[in-house]
């Protein structure tokens, strides 16, 4: 255990070095006698989390990828936690998902026992013409990678609602405006309402979706405003943080 406070003792002092430091300096800034801090220096180099040039010591790519790591779980950490404040505030289910590589990812979903979120309980990948979060989605893509996207997972009836074939939900795709909700009854499961709430940052497509028991669908008009002026109070912040 003490050797590796030491190591990490050295590696918070070379990250505040921008332009290296030598062993003698750092082993002198972390009370570390020279011997010991040579010996941790050098393994530490071996290991690829520091590199040495020219007598100076440097974070080196093991320790880039830490960080990189580190603030990726970081934004991951800040929409959590946004999307709970907004599952408390509007007493709603809240999801945040987004279109990656022609594929629809859910990334975070925030709910409680009392509000809990529809179960998946067909892949929803492969159901986004079914579901509010993957029609919005596919309405912030071009016509050519929606029809990819069809191609790939055809349209097909998993309720009695569902929309019926992808011509009908081309149509309706096209007839969506970008910053408009898109509303979903019953299309991916009965008794659920849902509605996605387009979010675009640089090129990614993104959405912020609620859902309702049907039996309580007059609430999600107003649920889905209050969830506008959250993210449009936010948006600046999470324009980042949505690239998880």
């Amino acid at each position: 255990m003490g050797s590796v406070q030491r190591a990490m003792r050295l590696l918070e002092c070379v990250a505040g070095h921008e332009y290296g430091a030598p062993a003698k300096q750092l082993a002198r800034e972390t009370d570390l006698a020279l011997p010991t801090a040579y010996h941790l220096l050098r393994t530490l180099t071996y290991e690829g989390y520091l590199r040495r040039d020219k007598g100076l010591f440097f974070l080196g790519e093991a320790a880039a990828r830490l960080s990189s790591s580190g603030a990726q779980q970081k934004r991951r950490s800040t929409v959590a936690e946004v999307l709970a404040r907004w599952r408390d505030s509007i007493g709603v289910p809240v999801y945040y998902a987004r279109y990656r590589d022609g594929e629809i990812e859910v990334m975070c979903v925030s709910d409680t026992p009392g509000t809990p979120a529809v179960e998946e309980w067909a892949d929803f990948r492969e159901t986004g013409h079914a579901h509010a979060i993957g029609q919005c989605l596919l309405s912030q893509l071009d016509e050519d990678a929606r029809r990819d996207h069809l191609d790939r997972h055809p349209v097909r009836s998993i309720t009695p609602y569902t929309v019926r074939d992808s011509h009908s939900l081309l149509r309706r795709l096209d007839r969506t405006r970008r910053t408009e909700p898109v509303i979903e009854r019953q299309e991916y499961a009965l008794g659920t309402v849902c509605a996605a709430i387009p979010i675009t940052a640089g090129t990614t497509a993104a959405t912020m979706a609620i859902s309702l028991p049907a039996h309580q669908a007059d609430r999600l008009a107003p649920a889905v405003r209050q969830l506008q002026d959250e993210i449009e109070q936010l948006l600046g912040s999470l324009a980042i943080s949505i690239s998880i």
